[in-house]
């Protein structure tokens, strides 16, 4: 298995299909914001920060995947995505199942001042909706549930990605940013 994982690894129509997924999954979550009129809130607006950190990697990937520098940032920046987007929607779950004054997200998105997303475009990331509050189901799960399983398939996936990685290469060459 770690084998095959490692030779997708180099393929571009891998990263494109990563790609392919996150611009898919982004593209729901503005259909539901400004198709179904379903406000975000702050933990859906960094959730959301954590697929574009998976999204960018795989462009990063299928910029160049035989280089070994560059699918080395792709597979790191998109662990982090993935694990960040696990954590973030494991937390929103828990604002939703166990409401209480102590367990609320703050109402405001917090941005470093050198990068005001929600200032720059407040249409994809300004937060009005209540963390706490479940505006959607489908099958009984909520949206924060939904993303637990969609980023805990990224993290795996990029867990054996990065684990391929250490498996020698079987006929395979792999050229390193100095060849």
């Amino acid at each position: 298995m770690f084998n095959y994982l490692k030779e997708l690894s180099f393929t571009r129509g891998a990263w494109l299909l990563l790609t392919t997924s996150c611009v898919a999954l982004e593209a729901t979550a503005l259909y539901f914001q400004h198709g179904m009129g379903l406000n975000p809130c702050v933990m859906c607006i960094y959730e959301r920060l954590a697929l574009l950190a998976i999204l960018v990697a795989g462009m990063i990937g299928f910029l160049a995947p035989r280089f070994i520098l560059t699918r080395w940032i792709a597979l790191l920046l998109g662990s982090y995505g993935a694990v960040k987007g696990l954590t973030l929607a494991i937390k929103h779950t828990d604002y939703q199942l166990n409401p209480a004054p102590w367990n609320q997200c703050s109402p405001f998105v917090e941005f470093p001042e050198t990068l005001p997303l929600n200032v720059w475009f407040p249409s994809i990331f300004e937060a009005s909706g209540n963390c706490g509050k479940i505006v959607w189901q489908f099958w009984g799960l909520s949206m924060p549930q939904w993303l637990i399983a969609i980023f805990a398939v990224y993290t795996v996936l990029f867990a054996c990605l990065v684990l391929s990685q250490f498996k020698r290469s079987s006929g395979m060459r792999e050229r390193n940013l100095f060849s």
